[in-house]
């Protein structure tokens, strides 16, 4: 049933009184992937992820992860499952090394052997040279690679990621990425839900966007993009009287209708001869004397793919719109 796959879901329903959670949610992530798992607040993500961590069990539908069945088999599902929640399950007293140590411990390993483990993983997470120190005086990157080590005490043939990144600056986001990348490359599978769409983008080859507890998009991001729409030539002007003429010349290179905003003093329109009609639209602006600060060639965003999908921002869009930071999803 579930050959080559290390999570398979089957028509998944839940409902918490008169709220449906989940109505016939399915997903199929093939081994050693990464698989983004994205949608609005209360959108069922949280609770898709506590059923194939067998911490929820499902109404109904049929689940499996790692090759077993996550309703009949929940303890050979953790044994072979490793979960890394939104804030890291580290001890600040303890020094990154005893951290690891007493996760073994709690795994039941022997305490020779737990020491073992804890050294290889603080090579394997390049934590090393830290692994003396009092978690306290970590960073955020260097923490959050920690808790993703303490995932890996049993070496998890399924990790499960909950918006990993959340609060950390671009280096320690790019630290946790790298971590990821390794443990991809050496088999692991990894569903990762996020509220950053540009880490969807650069670590998932399958995003899976859920919204009123079913799924509405199942593909690589490229292709996503693609469904939005292709290239399109993006013009940002000196000044907003030359929307006019300049929506024009689009028009007339691009074939397509443009899409003009006032406020930003932008014009793009949707292109398929990228090259040649990017040469041709600064041609024909230079000869009609329009003043342009900016001209690109850009492809859709996968903010744009969710946008169109679900009808809402982003909540990493929604923050920096308002400037008010919401770090948590609010579980269906």
């Amino acid at each position: 049933m579930d050959s080559g796959f290390g999570v398979l879901a089957e028509g998944l329903t839940k409902r918490f009184k008169a709220t449906t959670a989940l109505d016939g949610f399915d997903l199929a992530v093939p081994e050693g992937t990464v698989c983004g798992l994205l949608g609005p607040n209360g959108a069922g993500k949280t609770t898709a992820v506590r059923i194939l961590c067998t911490l929820l069990r499902a109404d109904g539908g049929h689940a499996r992860v790692a090759g077993y069945d996550v309703g009949r088999d929940p303890a050979q599902v953790r044994h072979r499952i490793g979960l890394a929640g939104q804030e890291p399950a580290v001890d600040e007293i303890l020094t990154g090394r005893e951290n690891l140590a007493m996760w073994g411990r709690l795994y039941h390993l022997g305490s020779r052997t737990a020491q073992r483990r804890a050294d290889e993983l603080l090579e394997r997470f390049g934590l090393a040279e830290a692994a003396g120190k009092r978690v306290k005086h970590y960073s955020g990157g260097m923490r959050r690679r920690l808790d993703l080590a303490a995932s890996f005490i049993l070496a998890p043939r399924v990790l499960f990621l909950d918006e990993p990144t959340t609060g950390l600056d671009p280096r320690s986001r790019n630290e946790v990425w790298n971590a990821v990348r390794a443990l991809v490359a050496e088999g692991t599978t990894v569903l990762l839900t996020t509220q950053y769409l540009d880490e969807a983008d650069r670590l998932a080859g399958q995003i899976v966007v859920l919204d009123t507890g079913r799924v509405i998009a199942d593909d690589s991001p490229e292709r996503l993009k693609s469904k939005v729409g292709g290239d399109r030539i993006d013009l940002v002007l000196h000044d907003a009287a030359g929307l006019g003429p300049a929506a024009g010349i689009l028009a007339r290179v691009t074939g397509a209708e443009p899409e003009t905003e006032h406020d930003t003093r932008r014009v793009h329109a949707p292109v398929r001869d990228r090259i040649a009609a990017l040469t041709e639209t600064v041609r024909a602006l230079h000869e009609a004397g329009i003043e342009v600060e900016d001209v690109a060639l850009r492809r859709p965003t996968l903010d744009e793919v969710f946008l169109r999908l679900t009808g809402q921002h982003t909540e990493q869009a929604a923050d920096h719109a308002t400037g008010q930071a919401s770090d948590k999803e609010v579980a269906a």
